[in-house]
């Protein structure tokens, strides 16, 4: 169980999870509540996703940039 325990956290830390969040994991999980784990697991990877996105939307400010760059360069 400890082994579980401590690679759930690993994961978590490795996808990003702040202190927090691995901490309410680690409570969720230890008081045996499989279901509200299962929730948590997706509210954290909305999360995840909404920074993904939000990446996303800077990365396309700056491909813009760069396109108009290139066209006044031609």
């Amino acid at each position: 169980m400890k082994e579980e325990l401590e690679k759930i956290l690993t994961n978590l830390h490795d996808a990003g999870c702040g202190s927090g969040e691995v901490e309410k994991a680690k409570q969720l999980y230890e008081s045996g509540d499989t279901k509200a784990l299962l929730r948590y697991f997706r509210k954290c990877r909305c999360s995840r996703m909404e920074e993904l996105h939000e990446s996303q939307r800077k990365v396309d400010c700056l491909d813009f940039l760069i396109r108009q760059t290139v066209k006044t360069l031609q």
